[in-house]
């Protein structure tokens, strides 16, 4: 997997909350307030099976915030759970390696939550920086940091931009969908890991950047044939109309069904892709950005 976590966050606070004071012991503040006396009562499911395993029953207020949506084809959820987990540790005195911590998060999401989800997300989000990632079964990976000098990576990050296709979805429901497909998705799969690597080759060599963006296209493509939920009639239009005005190649992020699509442009034709996507939210965002960390402890 070639991947790299981008300077968007989801912030964690956690203090100790002192409930003598109050008539409830746990206060959490998120899209929503939840004030309760019982663990068991939490209806956020990550925060309240994260403050199980670390053995917090009470006296605790945990509050967020996000730069973006969830449920966007980001890695939000998986980014959640490895700063979650962090905090925690941070709470309690502990330091985290980012292998420990990103194997932690990948059992609190697959075994304890029960969720359809891959690997990578808990890696990139713990790690953070532009990787090629090595997998060999569940919680076995190898990160190792693409050597781009800074001229290519300022090239790389000036050429891409993100739109937000006005949707969401789940990506466990995406990732059954696929699951579903049998040996189709295999054969996918493998024809989009030998494209992982002319990317890292192009990334690493001295050649042009812009067949990066036919690559990223070409990884669009058999994206999209894995399963028919991934893409509809607006992503196909987005990318359309971006291609029509002058992008090399673009893919949607995440799981598929929604979130935000990315597009590999030449500087000089940006506004022309810009004005195509007018109906659509463009966010900047810088590549490279570092993985979880503790601000203040």
């Amino acid at each position: 997997m070639l991947s790299t976590a981008i300077d968007k966050y989801i912030y964690h606070s956690i203090t100790h909350f002192h409930s003598k004071l109050f008539d409830y012991s746990i206060r959490l503040a998120y899209r929503k307030v939840e004030c309760v006396n019982r663990l068991a009562d939490v209806e956020h499911a990550p925060i309240r099976e994260i403050l199980r395993r670390f053995g917090i029953k009470k006296d605790i207020e945990v509050s967020l915030a996000a730069d973006l949506p969830t449920f966007s084809g980001l890695g939000s959820s998986s980014s959640f759970t490895v700063g979650m987990i962090n905090s925690v540790n941070a709470f309690q005195g502990r330091f985290v390696p980012k292998t420990e911590l990103a194997k932690a998060a990948i059992r609190m999401e697959r075994e304890t939550l029960r969720e359809t989800v891959g690997f990578q997300d808990q890696v990139i989000a713990a790690y953070g920086g532009l990787n090629l990632v090595e997998f060999s079964g569940a919680d076995k990976f190898v990160v190792n940091r693409v050597a781009i000098s800074k001229e290519k990576m300022n090239e790389l990050e000036g050429s891409l931009m993100m739109f937000f296709t006005g949707m969401t979805r789940c990506a466990g429901d995406m990732e059954k969908s696929k699951l579903n497909n049998g040996a189709p998705i295999k054969d996918g799969l493998k024809r989009m890991l030998r494209l992982v690597d002319k990317a890292h080759a192009l990334l690493t060599g001295n050649g042009p950047l812009c067949a990066f963006g036919r690559l990223l296209d070409a990884t669009w493509q058999e994206k999209r044939s894995l399963s028919p939920t991934i893409s509809n009639p607006v992503i196909d239009r987005m990318h359309d109309l971006a291609l029509g005005a002058g992008a090399l190649g673009g893919k949607l992020l995440g799981a598929g069904g929604g979130g935000f699509m990315l597009f590999f442009v030449p500087q000089e034709r940006q506004a022309k892709v810009r004005k195509a996507l007018g109906k659509h939210i463009e966010v900047p965002f810088s590549i490279n950005a570092p993985g979880s960390r503790v601000i203040h402890s």
